[in-house]
């Protein structure tokens, strides 16, 4: 009987997005892979896109503690009935689910990612109750991935567990990037002028494109306000929007909001399943976001030769070299993102230096079959150990 993987996460959009082609590949290697989430909308795509079965248990994104026991228990059961050689979670309460459950139920190799830590951006009691719950998480791995070199130091940093425990697999990233999916080639010219002409994108348009959800930690309050400072000085310039609202979780303000319906300069599409279509008719990427931990919007657009303006934080850092693929600009800082924009329009000679460097420079650190090679390796030395 192969080996068991379980692979667990807190909804189902984050199995299609965050390993997107992984399990496949690790059938293909020997493997026997479970997917475990939530129940969500995207359940049945995933397992077809994965081409694994998908158990759902009743985990939250939110701090809900009776919830929270009933799903441990749930995923503890799961592992007596599944017997998995190896555990493998991302996302925060995947992590806790997914780490504790597989230690209560004997599971051998317990591997947990981090990308990117909530708690960043929380004070008081909140944060305490979420570095606890991290602490816990690293305590019942067997091994605990950050996807970013940053992100490794913070969690080293705080105290959250020893070195010996932590390890950034290759350059970072949590599944590298299909650099032959993202690319022009795939894309039909017809259509791409087909969806500027129903955006209204003219031929002299400079379009700045962000991806993500539209939430006030990414940085779209700030992306919003500079933008509407550079249209009084650029009427040629767009803003492209391409991802869903989250008014519940983590809201934008009214005015913002006002602002995204009324401005004929905002172009607002809402989540796409396919976003190459809108990097290829954009100019640049803006992505101020506020925390992340190795984000593939920059390496996305990076492969459509598009310089990213972002911010510093784990991860984006990494991916963008300073004057080299793009810009970094402080996190919450519109006026210096404002800055940035206006260079990328202003400076024709920096701005086509970085575009040249854009693909190269994704396609060099972060092609997504070395990334799985390195991870299988990693799952082959743990099962030796055990």
């Amino acid at each position: 009987m192969p080996p068991v993987l379980i692979r667990i996460t807190t909804v189902p959009l984050s199995l299609q997005k965050l390993i997107t082609g992984q399990l496949p590949y690790m059938r293909s290697k020997g493997f026997q892979p479970l997917m475990v989430s939530a129940a969500g909308p995207e359940s049945e795509e995933v397992m077809q896109e994965q081409a694994s079965p998908l158990i759902q248990i009743g985990m939250t994104r939110k701090i809900t503690p009776v919830q929270d026991l009933k799903a441990l228990w749930q995923f503890y059961r799961l592992c007596k009935k599944h017997k998995p050689a190896i555990v493998h979670s991302h996302t925060p309460k995947a992590g806790i689910i997914g780490m504790l459950g597989a230690k209560l139920a004997g599971v051998p190799v317990r591997l947990h990612t981090v990308a990117g830590l909530p708690l960043m951006e929380t004070n008081g009691k909140t944060r305490q109750v979420l570095e606890a719950v991290e602490k816990l998480t690293y305590a019942c791995a067997t091994k605990v991935y950050p996807n970013s070199t940053v992100l490794k130091d913070f969690i080293l940093q705080s105290r959250f567990c020893g070195p010996d425990k932590v390890k950034v697999i290759g350059n970072g990233s949590s599944n590298g990037i299909n650099t032959a999916f993202f690319s022009r080639e795939q894309l039909d010219a017809v259509k791409l002028e087909e969806l500027k002409a129903q955006l209204s994108i003219k031929p002299d348009d400079f379009v700045f494109v962000f991806i993500g959800r539209l939430v006030k930690d990414k940085g779209i309050q700030e992306l919003v306000t500079a933008f509407k400072k550079l249209q009084a000085q650029h009427s040629q310039v767009k803003l492209l929007l391409v991802g869903p609202f989250e008014q519940d979780l983590d809201p934008i303000d009214n005015s913002i909001l006002k602002e995204i319906e009324h401005n004929q300069g905002i172009l607002s599409v809402g989540f796409q399943n396919d976003v190459r279509p809108y990097l290829a008719i954009s100019q640049a990427l803006a992505f101020p976001s506020y925390r992340e931990g190795f984000p593939n919007v920059p390496m996305q657009a990076g492969c459509f030769d598009l310089p990213s303006i972002v911010t510093d934080i784990n991860g984006c850092n990494e991916i963008i070299q300073h004057g080299e693929n793009g810009l970094i600009v402080p996190p919450k800082s519109m006026e210096k993102l404002y800055i940035a924009m206006q260079t990328f329009i202003n400076n024709k000679e920096s701005f086509t230096y970085m575009q040249s460097q854009a693909r190269r420079m994704i396609v060099e650190r972060y092609e997504q079959t070395h990334f799985w090679e390195l991870l299988i390796q990693e799952y082959q030395d743990h099962l030796k150990q055990k």
